[in-house]
């Protein structure tokens, strides 16, 4: 009988197309699980994941299901992924559910996920730093964090985020962020961003867009006028990929 299983996944997303399995040939997350999910167990299997991250984007939390027949416990086939992944994957947990420790049969990692957390880092410093060039968006002017979290309130509540994305199903622009705020270590910057659920592009759209407050181009007022005209041409620049980070999902 084959049994469910429940992984927590980590990945540096630079060498990949994102998450989701694309054409044959391109290198994505979800189809190097799968191709060591059949050099395990020699069978084909799908994985199912919490979030689509986009190429280049990484994750400290991503969530993913799947089911096989496996008889050697969690420990031995965590150990198993591990050792077969590239080094850019890494399994850190994994569990069979069942009802039993409170997981149902039809849960989903996706439609079942109650908030999502993502990070987008910048470097803020004159000359670039070569170590975090896959890793943060390298802005040289200097930036007003005060004026960007200023800007960022706005993004909390619910309300229509049409502005900063397309939903990835559907025609439902409206989301719920909980959390949107900036903090500073040194000259690195970060955002911090929860939610119910994401448009696609939102984040990178989003801080694209706080990136003109903070260097001086929007007025906070701009950034509130582009937010309440849910209109996609409002968006400033859709920031890079590599300075956004999947961190974690809750159910």
């Amino acid at each position: 009988m084959s049994k469910a299983f429940r992984a927590v996944i980590a990945y540096d997303g630079t060498a990949y197309y994102g998450f989701q399995r694309q054409r044959e040939g391109q290198p994505t997350i979800q189809s190097e699980l799968e191709r060591v999910l059949h050099l395990i167990v020699r069978e084909q299997v799908t994985i199912v994941g919490a979030g689509r991250t986009d190429r280049g984007v990484h994750a400290l939390g991503q969530v993913i299901t799947f089911n096989i027949f496996w008889q050697h416990g969690e420990n031995a086939l965590l150990r198993a992924l591990n050792a077969n992944l590239p080094e850019d994957i890494a399994v850190l947990q994994l569990e069979a559910w069942f009802p039993a420790c409170g997981w149902e049969p039809t849960f989903h990692p996706r439609y079942d996920a109650r908030r999502r957390t993502y990070e987008y880092q910048i470097l803020n410093m004159a000359v670039r730093n070569p170590l975090d060039r896959n890793r943060s968006w390298h802005i040289r002017q200097s930036l007003d964090m005060e004026l960007m979290n200023k800007a960022a309130k706005a993004l909390v509540g619910v309300q229509d985020f049409a502005t900063f994305g397309q939903p990835p199903k559907g025609t439902n622009t409206v989301r719920e962020v909980f959390v949107a705020e900036w903090v500073r270590h040194h000259e690195r910057l970060t955002f911090l961003i929860q939610a119910n659920a994401f448009l696609q592009r939102m984040v990178r759209s989003v801080v694209g867009s706080l990136k003109m407050v903070g260097v001086g181009d929007w007025s906070v007022a701009d950034f509130v006028a582009a937010l309440q005209a849910c209109d996609r041409s409002r968006s400033a620049m859709v920031a890079p990929a590599h300075g956004l980070y999947l961190v974690s999902v809750e159910y």
